[in-house]
């Protein structure tokens, strides 16, 4: 570690909501306007300078793009900080702001050439998988040796199993292990009896490798791999480090706390070179430990810097009122100790009544006016589909929006994208078993939109506005047309004409003339696709939005969501498909390999089919880019779990923690890749016991509580049930808290 401190170089530290972005934008609008005092000897060698002395002047010949690396430490960050960044320089410097992970795939793509020759790997461009992508290819070339045996070894079945597996390559890549040291890592860090797979370190390494070196040979990269060939191999790299020197002469980073080991190394070399740095840090802003971020790790880095310590608290934040008492009830629950007003408990016996009294105290208090809708906060560790409905439900028929933050429902929830699968299933031969009647009726349903009508909005002469489009065929009427109109056949599943339905005088004539529609329509796609008239699935799935779908209307925000993510989903998984068709099957046999590295593509067929199965498993989630809709938001509740709502980096004057007394407010949950604290460097090496997970849980607690009061301003609810969702009593880390307060 550095002892000698450049005094160009800031690190400012602070509690959430304490301005640290704002110092930074301001720092970097000193960057760009400071053009005074050049120190020539400061390049030539390192040497302190006083405090107080103006930046190098080598920053400034170079303000156009990419000359500040500018990140965050997510994506929804990453555009809140360009804009705060272009609203702060007037639009005059070019902002290119990436999260570290970003930059990382920018720069191993802009680079591969360099890499396809130190690594000798074949000319090909890269494709980056998906995670869903990486899990489907990564099952099938482990399945020859994840047995059953195996599979009962580790107490789990594939699909978890093969996600473990992939999440220490990509832990082991943001530390800057190499991928050869995973075994060597697990061997020392899990007693036998406590490593949870139960299975050798040597064995899960030679997977990995094996995986790795397929991969590549295929140029086919997943987040993993991105990170150990950008830490291992370019930042190694004599050529690509003299590039980035010349590229990069500042660094802007916020929220380094999030950020994985790798990205020190990265800002090292260039701090190393006399780049001026700028970074923030929040102590309790941690929300991404245990998905690769390494906190300890990068705090080191403060030493390059002169420290900023940034005291105010947030405005009208009740951190400072209850963060302290909150923290000693929790630690000494036995002590007589009382909250103040300002935190009150919603309790019930059973979630359901729990539930409808939350709901009922915010619809009370939005209805007197006391809080607007945009300014509550509903907050739980875990989030099930019950509590989504219930409180939708109950507030939007009250007339008040909820916003579910970053709700990624499964595609295949949707039932627009349920009927593009089902004219897939029809279209293209041999798909037969994956449509059935329902799935037939419900297509009918969704393709047979009307031309929507209007109606009155009572502004005069400017008084129509279109409502949402009606289905021409109604549930009814679709399920007596598949009932007599489908013909199930494992190959060519078929619908015939409406008269093969002895009174389909009874659908009426809308119905009737949508179904011969959608039929004909049909039957023009399966003969073009059999003249291999229709380039992919992709094309057929666009026709069908285009023809039925889209026509012109505007689709709500959801379904256009899920669309662009079908599409986007799509457009990949045949990227990858076509990609894998590129090694001819004599070549793959001819490498004399394992049969765990010779399998080829499906047919086509069979590749539309596993696309198909993909979806109905639920892998894939409506999340495209960008994931907000454009224009003014309507003012909404907030709906979030924990990580969601710390990560978003949002603030309300009322919060209700729902589950309050659940375990899993101390729990990493979700947000905790298998593995996840063996990597980090500060244990690299080290056994981890259940005192460690002990210790770990009780920072984790610490620090939501911190985030969370420093989130709020005027009111905190601690919404209880005695009895959570599988009727277990609830006894969590939070309940002293809710002892300790008054009840509602």
């Amino acid at each position: 570690m550095k002892t000698v401190v450049f005094s160009h170089s800031v690190w400012i530290v602070g509690m959430s909501r304490s301005g640290k972005t704002a110092r930074l934008v301001e720092q970097f609008a000193r960057w760009m306007q400071d053009e005074n005092c050049y120190h020539e000897s400061f390049y030539t060698k390192k040497i302190r300078v006083k405090s107080g002395d103006h930046l190098p002047k080598r920053l400034y010949p170079y303000q156009k793009e990419g000359t500040v690396l500018i990140l965050a430490a997510n994506d929804d960050n990453r555009r809140e900080l360009a804009d705060k960044i272009v609203t702060a320089s007037r639009g005059q410097y070019p902002v290119r702001c990436k999260t570290p992970l970003g930059f990382f795939q920018d720069e191993v793509i802009l680079f591969w050439p360099l890499l396809v020759q130190s690594l000798k790997l074949k000319a090909q461009f890269p494709v980056r998988l998906r995670p869903e992508t990486e899990q489907e290819l990564a099952t099938r070339l482990w399945r020859p040796q994840l047995d059953e045996e195996i599979l009962r070894r580790a107490g789990t079945n594939e699909y978890r199993l093969v996600r473990r597996i992939l999440d220490l390559l990509q832990l082991a890549a943001y530390s800057g292990t190499p991928v050869e040291d995973i075994g060597r890592v697990l061997a020392v860090a899990l007693a036998p009896e406590d490593s949870v797979t139960n299975l050798e370190p040597e064995f899960l390494s030679s997977l990995l490798l094996d995986w790795r070196n397929w991969c590549l040979e295929r140029g086919l990269l997943s987040y993993g791999i991105i990170t150990e060939l950008y830490n291992q191999y370019l930042l190694t790299d004599p050529n690509y480090q003299q590039r980035l020197r010349q590229r990069y002469q500042g660094i802007l980073a916020d929220d380094v706390q999030d950020y994985p080991a790798v990205a020190r190394h990265l800002f090292e070399l260039l701090l190393d070179d006399g780049a001026v740095g700028a970074f923030t840090y929040n102590p309790d802003g941690v929300v991404r430990l245990g998905l690769g971020a390494d906190p300890n790790y990068m705090q080191e880095l403060a030493a390059y810097c002169q420290q900023e310590t940034l005291t105010g608290s947030p405005h009208n934040s009740l951190a400072q009122r209850l963060t302290t008492p909150m923290l000693e009830i929790l630690t000494e629950p036995m002590t007589l100790l009382s909250l103040p007003e300002v935190v009150q408990s919603i309790q019930a016996t059973s979630r359901a009544q729990l539930l409808r009294q939350t709901a009922e105290v915010i619809v009370e208090a939005i209805k007197q006016g006391q809080v607007e809708p945009d300014q509550v906060a509903v907050i739980a560790p875990g989030l099930d589909a019950i509590a989504r409905y219930t409180l939708t439900e109950i507030l939007t028929k009250q007339g008040i929006a909820l916003e579910s933050l970053n709700d990624q429902r499964p595609l295949i929830a949707s039932p627009v994208i349920r009927a593009l699968l089902t004219v897939l299933a029809l279209v293209y031969p041999g798909l037969g078993r994956l449509v059935d009647r329902d799935a037939v009726a419900e297509m009918l349903v969704v393709l047979s939109r009307g031309d929507g009508e209007m109606r009155r909005t009572g502004d005069g002469e400017k008084d129509f506005a279109p409502t949402t489009y009606q289905p021409k065929i109604d549930p009814v009427r679709a399920g007596l047309i598949a009932d007599y109109c489908f013909q199930p056949h494992p190959e060519h599943p078929n619908l015939l004409p409406v008269t093969a339905f002895d009174r389909w005088d009874r659908l009426g004539y809308a119905a009737t003339t949508a179904y011969s529609e959608i039929l004909k329509w049909l039957e023009e796609q399966r003969s073009q696709q059999e003249l291999r008239l229709i380039p992919s699935p992709i094309s057929l799935l666009d026709r069908a939005i285009q023809r039925f779908l889209w026509d012109g209307s505007n689709l709500a925000y959801d379904q256009l969501a899920a669309l662009r993510e079908l599409l986007e989903t799509a457009q990949h998984y045949w990227e990858i498909d076509t990609r894998l068709r590129q090694i001819p099957q004599a070549e793959e046999a001819g490498k004399n390999k394992t049969s765990l590295l010779t399998f080829t593509a499906s047919s086509p067929q069979a590749t539309i089919a596993e696309f198909i199965q993909l979806l109905q498993r639920g892998t894939i989630t409506a999340n495209p880019y960008p994931m907000r809709p454009m224009g003014a938001a309507a003012k909404a509740v907030t709906l979030a779990t924990i990580f969601q709502y710390r990560s978003s980096r949002r603030s309300h004057r009322w919060h209700f923690w729902l589950d309050a007394s659940s375990p899993l407010w101390a729990k990493g949950g979700a947000a905790t890749l298998f593995g996840a604290p063996l990597f980090l460097r500060e244990r690299l090496g080290e056994p981890w016991t259940a005192e460690d997970e002990q210790l770990a849980e009780e920072q984790r607690l610490r620090r939501i509580l911190a985030d969370l009061l420093s989130r709020v301003s005027q009111r905190v609810y601690l919404c209880h049930s005695d009895l959570a969702v599988n009727g277990q009593e609830q006894l969590g880390p939070l309940l002293p808290l809710v002892n300790a307060c008054v009840a509602w």
